[in-house]
């Protein structure tokens, strides 16, 4: 037809194979820094940089109602989950998160229940060989639940700690890692639905103020409660975050065979930098690819037409490792952080802006104070590295070193 323009090709297969580098590698190849795609049918704006990060935020240009995937939906957020809500809804509901998980006597609350779970775990691993990984997440999860006021008996943990991962592993690509995320949401529903159920009903021992008691009674801007079923979505939003850390503590343990000399300095504790450690290994290696929403009406961006119901995408990776913003992104350095005031639309492994008020996640200062910690004490673990295989394959979402990170513990 005379003046149409013609579809652009579908490019989920090559997200499929290129992960993490298909935009950055399409921005590369076509020199510019807004770019076209096409993803499961919809046309795909994909953009990058703290000012295309506070496009994408404003809700006047992009949306997350009806954005996620359903994939996603039933393997990673949950359906029903704040992350798919947008004005008041998304604002009433995200007060209860950042309430629970940006109080500083929580924070350093949850910290210390986990740095005590894993000291405890600690002297478990002595002469024993271990996949950090695995450990972390044990660990992790054990200790988010019950400071959560969720009770979970301690040879309940392992099974817990395979579910939540699971949900996180298989969130972003089809076949026995999808159909496990799905299976272990199923349960972990159900289990936590009955849960909020009970505590409705009277049940002894909740603590106060716990995210239990505190999602439970939740009244959204409707004025009612949560069904029981979007109420253990919510539960889950804070626990599977929480233990998702795991990922980030293997990396850690990556970054510290690859650059031993920053050993001795993290364990020495200094706070300034076990902090620049934290946000380095996120900004570093990969967690999300990228995040995104729907345009509610036409917009423009960088010049580029972006219509009405269209996918944008803001490139997390690739922003995490911009040449303009970080210099040498491709070099392991936490030092960059110890003078730098980072803005709020710059560093974005968990999304951007201020998680009061927008999609940015309200437990990234939780993941910072917990992954500090958890990297002082594995720099203080004795531990010799056997033969393994420690590549990160980019093609992967989520990405993780291939072994787990093995140690053998002294």
């Amino acid at each position: 037809m005379p003046g149409r323009k013609p579809r652009r090709p579908e490019n989920a297969l090559q997200l499929l194979t290129r992960g993490y580098g298909w935009l950055p590698d399409r921005r590369r190849a076509t020199g510019a820094r807004t770019v076209g795609a096409r993803l499961g049918g919809l046309p795909v704006t994909a953009i990058e940089g703290p000012d295309a990060a506070r496009f994408l935020y404003d809700e006047d240009h992009v949306r997350r109602a009806h954005a996620i995937p359903e994939p996603v939906q039933g393997t990673l957020f949950g359906k029903g989950a704040v992350h798919t809500l947008d004005g008041e809804e998304h604002r009433v509901r995200k007060a209860m998160f950042v309430g629970l998980l940006m109080r500083e006597d929580g924070i350093a609350s949850l910290v210390e229940d986990a740095t005590r779970a894993w000291d405890r775990a600690a002297g478990e691993w002595a002469g024993r060989r271990i996949v950090l990984f695995d450990e972390a997440a044990r660990v992790i999860a054990g200790a988010v639940t019950r400071w959560a006021g969720i009770p979970v008996a301690d040879d309940e943990v392992p099974g817990l700690a395979r579910d939540l991962v699971a949900m996180v592993d298989g969130f972003a690509t089809g076949g026995p890692r999808h159909f496990r995320a799905r299976r272990a949401r199923g349960r972990r529903e159900a289990w936590l639905s009955q849960l909020v159920q009970d505590v409705r009903a009277g049940r002894p021992g909740v603590p106060a103020g716990s995210a239990l008691a505190v999602v439970a009674q939740h009244r959204d801007a409707d004025g009612e409660r949560l069904d029981p079923r979007v109420a253990a979505v919510e539960l889950l939003n804070i626990i599977r975050p929480t233990t998702a850390v795991a990922w980030f503590t293997a990396f850690s343990g990556h970054a510290l065979i690859r650059w031993p000399h920053y050993r001795e300095r993290l364990a020495d504790a200094e706070p300034r930098f076990a902090e620049a450690w934290a946000h380095e290994v996120r900004r570093f290696y990969p967690f999300a690819p990228f995040i995104g929403g729907r345009a509610p009406r036409e917009v423009e961006w960088d010049g580029v037409r972006i219509p009405k119901n269209s996918m944008v995408l803001l490139d997390l990776y690739g922003q995490n490792h911009d040449a303009d913003l970080w210099g040498d992104p491709y070099v392991f350095r936490p030092e960059r952080f110890l003078d730098r005031e980072i803005g709020a639309f710059e560093l974005v492994p968990q999304g951007a802006g201020d998680p009061r008020s927008n999609h940015r996640c309200p437990g990234e200062q939780l993941t910072v104070a917990l992954l500090s910690a958890l990297a002082v004490r594995l720099a203080r673990l004795g531990f010799d590295v056997p033969d393994q295989d420690l590549t990160i394959a980019l093609h992967r979402i989520p990405a993780k070193p291939a072994s787990g990170v093995v140690l053998q513990v002294g």
